[in-house]
This record gives structure tokens, sequence and C-alpha cells, in this order.
């Protein structure tokens, strides 16, 4: 079938002379592995993976530790996240150009030798500002990892057997969840947090070595391309000013500050500058036409904004567990470990049908089941125990079952093989992008939330107050003195306050998955396509 660089015009490039679309030049094709080849190349691909998905949820129950550890707020711990998602979205886009430079294999054995050695770099951080950097690091050279990821695996697969393929990628990160929070923190409690990067080392190693030895001639090899630096540089400045905007929102009262109303500008600016560059250019950084595609643009802004909403409240349960309901880092990832188990059950079933059933459907169960599962969190109290914040993580592995597999096939539905390392990498940028940003929005919202229910609260303890009089009094018959006795009651109305406050975020966060049920139906995916084939759109 013909592909979409047959029914779209040239690009003229500046000087208004015709140019080819970057992509327009098809790699030479390799024919399918088998046999133990393709276990193993399966293997290979989904272990670094899973490397890459691990060192996210991993690290979320160590925040506090960390934070602890550097003298730093929890919410400022959250940066160890943040920092690394941002510049992990900053290098996604340049997948494309990366993968026409030095070849697909090499550059994605290169990045897990790389993300090897940042992850020790991380380990050896001795503050704050160190280990940021280090995550920064390990960001940028993650970011071709899982688009790379994605296009090899589905190349070592027949076409017919591409949603197989994508269920047994989508299996690494689904296990990740699981073992993550449970990884994360056991190491903490019995270690120490530095192991949770350390734990990265050997299996890089192995995935890089069982990679090269499968992949190496398969590698269409490298080719001169140009690169877009100017587009990079605006979108580098577009990012990096948002991110750092959100982050430091909180610490500066917004826009009561000159620092993040220049930062607006900035990042206003050069986002403007961004699309007309891109749109105008001949080798752009980040292939904006893809946008030109319905399912291209429904399916990623469907699969960025559920993100967004799961990576967020992926981050704030467990610090609110720590933080507000006594538990420990070990406890934290138990109560938050099971989101992977009805999603590993249930992956192969859906990989093996969404060539079959509409993937719009499949995605209305994700959607709906994230947003039910919200909802029975929203109903949380500050005398929830174990078992009730059990039961909605474990339902919630039966939505994201449901999650990344079909709405990856709306993505890539009609994309021509050629185009798939731009539209994976900027899917996934747009994706990781809204992780991080929401990440940032939501403990910043948590803490606006909590310090209003927190003076709603105090505005109820005074001495016209039954309830109140008789646990102060209750309080300093125990032998506590005056201050003790508020220090005691302000810690109680703390945990209310961040337990209402967490609660509006599971709310609302409900109410948009459920709104997020009508954008996926303006998608038109062809039922029985294989993900990432077609022609033209």
């Amino acid at each position: 079938m013909a592909s979409i660089d047959a029914a779209l015009p040239e690009r003229p490039d500046r000087s208004g002379r015709p140019g080819r679309h970057p992509e327009a030049a098809a790699p030479p094709t390799f024919p399918p592995l088998a046999g133990m080849q393709l276990v193993l190349g399966t293997f290979a691909l989904s272990l670094a993976t899973f490397m890459n998905v691990l060192d996210s949820s991993i690290a979320n129950v160590s925040i506090p530790a960390i934070a602890g550890d550097m003298g730093v707020s929890p919410s400022q711990g959250t940066w160890v996240i943040t920092s690394f998602a941002v510049a992990n979205a900053i290098s996604v886009p340049l997948t494309g150009w990366l993968t026409q430079r030095f070849g697909q294999v090499r550059l994605f054995t290169v990045s897990v030798l790389l993300f090897v050695i940042a992850s020790w770099l991380c380990g050896l951080a001795p503050n704050m500002p160190m280990l940021i950097a280090f995550r920064v690091l390990q960001g940028l050279v993650a970011g071709p990892m899982i688009p790379l990821s994605q296009t090899l695996l589905l190349g070592s697969y027949p076409r017919a057997r591409a949603g197989m393929a994508m269920a047994m990628w989508s299996m690494t990160v689904l296990v990740a969840p699981v073992a993550g929070p449970l990884l994360g923190g056991w190491i903490t409690d019995n270690i120490s947090w530095p192991w949770v990067f350390y734990i990265n080392v050997p299996i890089g190693l192995g995935a890089a070595a069982l990679t090269w030895s499968i992949y190496r001639r398969r590698d269409p090899g490298p080719r001169r391309v140009p690169l877009d630096v100017v587009g990079l540089g605006l979108l580098v400045l577009f990012i990096g000013t948002l991110q750092i905007m959100i982050d430091k929102g909180q610490e500066l009262d917004w826009f009561g500050s000159n620092e993040i109303v220049m930062l607006a500008v900035i990042a206003s600016v050069s986002f403007l500058f961004f699309l007309a560059w891109e749109l105008t250019e001949r080798h752009p950084v980040v292939d904006l036409r893809l946008f030109g595609r319905r399912n291209f643009t429904a399916g990623t802004l469907a699969l960025s904004v559920a993100y967004g909403l799961f990576f967020g409240n992926v981050v704030l349960l467990p610090l609110w567990l720590q933080q507000y309901m006594g538990y420990t880092a070990t406890w934290a990832g138990l109560a938050t470990a099971p989101v992977g188990i009805l999603a590993i059950v249930l992956s192969p079933w859906v990989g093996k049908n969404v060539a079959r059933i509409d993937p719009r459907k499949l995605a209305t169960v994700a959607f709906v089941g994230f947003g039910g599962v919200l909802w029975m969190r929203s109903e949380f109290n500050v005398q929830a125990d174990f078992a009730t914040i059990l039961v909605p993580t474990v339902l919630q592995g039966a939505a994201m079952a449901f999650f990344f597999i079909p709405l990856q096939a709306i993505v890539f539905s009609g994309i021509p093989p050629q185009s798939l390392p731009s539209a994976a990498g900027l899917s996934n940028f747009v994706r990781i992008t809204a992780g991080a940003i929401g990440t940032s929005l939501f403990t910043t919202v948590w803490q606006n939330r909590a310090a209003l229910h927190h003076a709603q609260l105090v505005e109820a303890i005074n001495y016209g107050n039954d309830s109140a009089n008789r646990v102060m009094g209750q309080l300093a018959a125990s032998g506590l003195d005056r201050a003790q006795t508020l220090a005691n009651i302000n810690r109680l109305i703390d945990q209310q306050a961040y337990t209402l406050a967490v609660t509006d975020l599971f709310y609302l966060s409900a109410m948009l998955f459920f709104a997020l049920v009508v954008l996926i139906w303006i998608a038109r995916p062809k039922t029985g396509a294989a993900a990432g084939g077609g022609g033209a759109h």
C-alpha cells in the first residue's frame, strides 16, 4: 500500500526549494526473527524497557528517604522524578534523527550502557543538586530506549503478530510497577536508597550484551542527516522553562513572583517559535506533520493526558501513605505494587485481540476502569486500613491491561513503517512530558488544597468546641504541656487536611478519566490492521 509520502507534497526548505520529508527514504527491511533468537530478542528488549520503567516506579517510594538524607522537603524530593522525566522528554524526539545518524541497534545498545553509567552516578551523588544533574543525564540517555525497543520488537515479529509483539512489550511496562515499589521499599528500609539506582547496573549490562549479540546484523547502518539545531534549542528552552516554572511555582508564590512570570513568558514565546520553525523546517527535530493524522492526534492526546493523570496519582499515593498514614517505604510499596497483577494476567488477551476488537472499545474499558478506581480512592479517610487501600490498587491493574496496547494501536494506525521511529518518538515525547507536568501539578495542587483544608479545620478548633476541648483535656491529662498539646492537635489536623486534599485529587482525576472516553472516539482506527502498519491515511 502506498505510504503517506506518496500522498503528501514535498516540503520546501527555507529557500523555497522542494525537499523530501526526512522519513521519505524507507530503511532496508529484515525478515522476522524465529525460534530462540525471537525469544531472546524479545527478552533483551523487554529487559531494557523494564529497567527504564522500573527506575521511575522504584524511586517513588524512596522520595521521603532521599529528601531526608539530602536535607530537602519531600515536595522538592519529587524533582528526582521530574528532572528525569523532563530530560527524557527532551531527548525522545531526537530518536528519529539519532536512529538515522548512528543506526538503531548501535543507538539502542549505547543508550542502555550510558543509562547504566548514569544510574551508578546517581547512587554516588553526595547532594540533591548532583543527584538531579545525574538524573538529568540518565533521562537524556534513556530517551531513545523505549521508542527503539518498540520499533525493534515490531521488526522482530511478522506483521500479523504485531499485536502480540506489543503485548509482550507492554508486559514489561506492567511488571515494573509491581516490582518497583516492592524493591524500592525493601531496599530503602533494609539497605539504603542509592541501591535503587545500583540495581540497574547488572540488568542494563545483561540487556545490552544480549541485544547486541542478536540484533547487530539487523542494523540498517548510519546515514548522514542534518540536525535541526534551532528546533532542538527551542524545544529544550520551552520544556525546561515550563517544568522549572511548575516545580518552583509553589515555592515562589506563582505569578506573584517576577521569576515565575518571566519563566512563563519564555516558555510561551519559545513554544510559539518552536511550532513556527518545526512546521517550515526541511529536517525538523520533531515531525509535527504527524499531528495531521486523526488517529495519531486523538490517540497521542488521550494517551498523554491519561498518563499524566495516572503518573501524578502513582507519585502522590506513596507520598501520602508515608507522610500522613504512618507507612514505611516497604509497606507503601506493598500497598502500591499489586497494581500489575491483573495487568499481567489480562495483557496477553488484550494483545491477542487488539487487531480483532475495535481498540476504542478496549481503551474505553481502561478509562472507565481508571475512573472507577480513583472514585473509590476519593472515599478514603484517615481510618482507611491496608485492605481498603489495596482493593482499588488491585483493580487498577485490569484498567492498565486495557490502557497501553489499545492506545498504541490507535496511535500507530495508518503510520507507514518508515515513519514508525518518528511517530514512536513524538508520541512518547508528549506522553513523558505530560507525566512530568502531571507529577509537578499534582504535588503543587495537593499542597494548596491541604493548606485550604488546614485553614478550614483550624477555624473549628476553639474553646467553644466541646470535642476540641475534650481532646485537649485528654492530652493535658497525659502529661503534655500546652505547646505539646497544640503540636499534637496540629499533627492530627495536618493528617486530616492532606487526606482531604489527596481525595480531592482522586475525585478530580476520576472525572477527567471519564471525560477522556469522548476523545478516544474521535479516532478512526482500522480494526484488523496491524499496529504500525498502514497505507495512505
